[in-house]
């Protein structure tokens, strides 16, 4: 272990983030594809509940080695409506993934990128400048593509669900950039379990069912799969380079295809990949562009 250790550190920075966001793609493909094998008998929001306490019981060794500081804030309000905001999301993303074909659900949930702009004019006070604001015009042209306005199938509801999810965790992107300033990722991760299990309990009552023992396992599998996928992610970005590491979430999406291929015989259609590649070179362009700017005004700083 040691050794491996060793040679592990001896890495450049961005060949260990890289790896850490493999490991994030892969975990949250997996993720995505129990969600939907499961999702025939437990609905979205039942899922969302028992990922929330799976993924709560993941962490709760380091909330019992420190109870009062993986609690500790100064701003629980933003944090409550973070996590509000999280459930929801996350119940709507796990109805599209149920509802959609994995690599439709996963490109549409790329435009969370798209969505950060405005937010980040309006909320963070950020300056965007129209070239930020052309590329995300460009990449919510991408997301209509995929829609296909005009067709039978036009703005479906699992389509729909999507991108208000991605809006809604565009959300708690916001947030965090807000906490973080101040706050652990620890603490980050242990409140939004929390309070997940918290409020998405309610909404799980209504379509309430014990699962069965195999089921139990898969569901508690895939709340760990979300963990160990958040966790690889924060992990990756604090490696490496953020433009750098940014390409490499986008294999998830490749990952979608082969699964939903092999598991669920879904062949993405030409009007699919034309506008994920919009979708994901204009998320891509934003994300660079934004690093390299931050790296210029650090620079100036020091």
């Amino acid at each position: 272990m040691n050794a491996l250790t060793a040679a592990y550190a001896r890495w450049p920075a961005n060949a260990r983030g890289a790896v850490w966001m493999l490991v994030s793609a892969m975990g949250f493909t997996l993720m995505t594809m129990l969600i939907k094998y499961l999702g025939a008998d437990y609905p979205a929001a039942l899922q969302a509940f028992y990922r929330q306490a799976a993924g709560l019981i993941v962490l709760a060794p380091a909330i019992i080695r420190d109870p009062v500081g993986s609690f500790r804030t100064t701003r629980p309000w933003i944090l409550i409506f973070r996590s509000s905001a999280g459930v929801i999301g996350m119940i709507l993303s796990f109805y599209a993934y149920q509802k959609m074909p994995l690599a439709d659900a996963n490109a549409l949930s790329f435009t969370r990128t798209l969505w950060l702009v405005p937010l980040a004019a309006f909320v963070l006070r950020e300056k965007v400048g129209p070239v930020r604001i052309g590329a995300t015009v460009v990449g919510f042209i991408g997301a209509l593509i995929m829609i296909r306005p005009g067709s039978a199938n036009a703005f479906s509801a699992p389509a729909l669900a999507a991108l208000g999810s991605a809006f809604l965790f565009s959300l708690t992107v916001t947030g965090m950039k807000v906490m973080t300033r101040d706050h652990s990722p620890m603490t980050l991760l242990v409140w939004a379990a929390a309070l997940g299990v918290v409020f998405s309990l309610p909404p799980a009552l209504f379509v309430w069912r014990w699962p069965a023992p195999g089921d139990l396992v898969l569901l508690g599998l895939m709340g760990v799969l979300a963990t160990i996928t958040q966790g690889a992610y924060i992990k990756g970005m604090q490696e490496g380079e953020a433009a750098v590491m940014a390409p490499i979430d986008y294999t998830r999406l490749l990952f979608a295809v082969a699964l939903g291929f092999v598991l669920f015989h879904e062949t993405p259609s030409p009007l699919t990949i034309f506008g994920a590649a919009i979708i994901i070179i204009s998320t891509l362009y934003i994300t660079v562009r934004e690093a390299r700017e931050n790296a210029a005004l650090s620079r100036e700083e020091a």
